[in-house]
């Protein structure tokens, strides 16, 4: 059971729709937490370092940094706006003192430096105390700079600029596991990108056919092993995910593995081909297992087994009567991401009215939570929450009927060792951490 530990409801204080969040990521320690939204920006949050030996407070989170990371832009080639939101963030492990992030908006991927200054040098020679430049005729005497003490400031710096490789939209960038690579994925092609080098990359995946009016179907996220360098996946919006292994040749047009559950006839509809779109694919942290998220159910893929799903959890089946509906209200396109807890035995998703769900993988229990603010006090313990499809509703259900569709939850993260979740409902960061007795 999850309770909550701290609430940020007023990380955004307006209703703009800049302040949406977009993406949301716990660095490899969990120590710090980042989020970025539709206005460009990427706030981190640092763990209180008291509230570690506090069981009570373990999950308290406050901010460290806030930078704009992209503005917005125009491509007046093709007479097209470039939003500034962030599609994704990946943290890279901490080398040193400071800590590095990619951020992408559609098309550009910066590395950030984030680092903190607690001293700044005096007694400069050709400078004076404003920093103007002194006149040499008057310098009489050579002086050593020093050292001084001076209020903490977090600085974030960008150090590589890796942009015009992509015509698409870029949906992934995933760090790899020899930490000197990381790739970039668009709707039809995948980039790898040395981190030292930012005007060349390499085209591992290009399904773009000679002539676009044959295009079936599109790249939808990617992802590197999170142990083997030359190994990574991705998958489409027909519902495949294809496994590539970059010894077999320079471009991984011929994929190593194929993944597809076959479609059972008597569920087919017009809605088919939409619903089974995959939206966010992710490595268990073993390197076993592959999640995929479609837009009503979670599966868990073995990778040695390539024909189904070794487990499919349904995240909300009480819509599949409602997808008239939400075709027509768009809905039906919403991207919900996925999380693997630290042990890889507890699986989190997203899904409307600000619900959440997580599935235990070895007990086969389910939960639904509600991220809200209208029912939600700090330390508070969350209620599991029922929809009701139909028939008489008790008194702790809600009707399916009644489900708000413009509060959804599509982004979340788990911290990589402890219980503790964060989760982005629109406007509103939610840290959760598991009850403590």
């Amino acid at each position: 059971v999850f309770s909550q530990c701290v609430l940020y409801p007023h990380l955004y204080r307006t209703e703009e729709k800049s302040d949406i969040i977009s993406t949301v990521e716990f660095n490899h320690t969990g120590e710090l937490l980042a989020t970025g939204d539709k206005g460009g920006r990427v706030v981190i949050f640092q763990r209180e370092q008291e509230s570690k030996n506090q069981i009570h407070r373990r999950g308290e989170y406050n901010v460290y940094s806030t930078f704009q990371s992209h503005e917005p832009e125009f491509d007046y080639l093709k007479s097209l706006e470039i939003e500034e939101k962030i599609n994704k963030i990946r943290w890279l492990p901490q080398q040193n003192a400071a800590y590095f992030l990619l951020s992408t908006n559609d098309k550009t991927v910066k590395l950030w430096k984030v680092s903190e200054r607690d001293k700044r040098p005096e007694g400069y020679n050709l400078k004076d105390e404003e920093g103007r430049l002194r006149d040499p005729a008057t310098i009489t005497t050579l002086r050593v700079p020093v050292l001084r003490p001076m209020d903490l400031m977090v600085e974030a710096t960008p150090r590589r600029v890796f942009a015009n490789a992509h015509t698409y939209h870029i949906n992934s960038i995933s760090v790899n596991s020899d930490y000197e690579t990381y790739m970039s994925a668009d709707d039809l092609r995948i980039n790898l990108w040395n981190f030292e080098i930012t005007n060349q990359s390499f085209n591992i995946v290009d399904i773009k056919p000679a002539n676009m009016e044959e295009l079936t179907e599109v790249i939808t996220a990617a992802e590197f092993h999170p142990h083997h360098c030359n190994t990574f996946v991705y998958s489409s919006s027909k519902g495949t995910i294809r496994l590539c292994d970059m010894r077999a040749s320079a471009l991984c047009d011929r994929h190593t593995k194929f993944f597809e559950e076959p479609e059972d006839p008597s569920n087919r509809s017009f809605f088919s081909e939409i619903i089974s779109s995959i939206s966010d694919v992710k490595f268990s942290h073993s390197g076993r297992y592959i999640m995929t998220r479609d837009y009503l159910t979670v599966k868990v893929w073995d990778l040695n087994m390539e024909n189904r799903p070794i487990e499919t959890y349904q995240v909300h089946d009480y819509l599949r009567s409602k997808l008239c509906s939400l075709y027509e209200n768009d809905c039906i396109f919403d991207k919900f991401e996925c999380v693997w807890n630290g042990s890889d035995s507890v699986i989190m998703t997203g899904s409307y009215n600000n619900f959440f769900r997580m599935f235990d993988r070895n007990t086969k229990r389910d939960v639904t939570l509600e991220a809200s603010r209208e029912n939600s006090k700090p330390r508070a313990i969350l209620k599991p929450r029922k929809v009701c499809v139909g028939g008489k509703r008790r008194k702790d259900e809600i009707s399916v009927d009644s489900l708000d569709f413009s509060k959804k939850i599509l982004h979340t993260a788990w911290h990589p060792s402890e219980n503790i979740i964060a989760v982005a409902a629109t406007n509103n960061l939610y840290i959760f951490q598991d009850k403590v007795n």
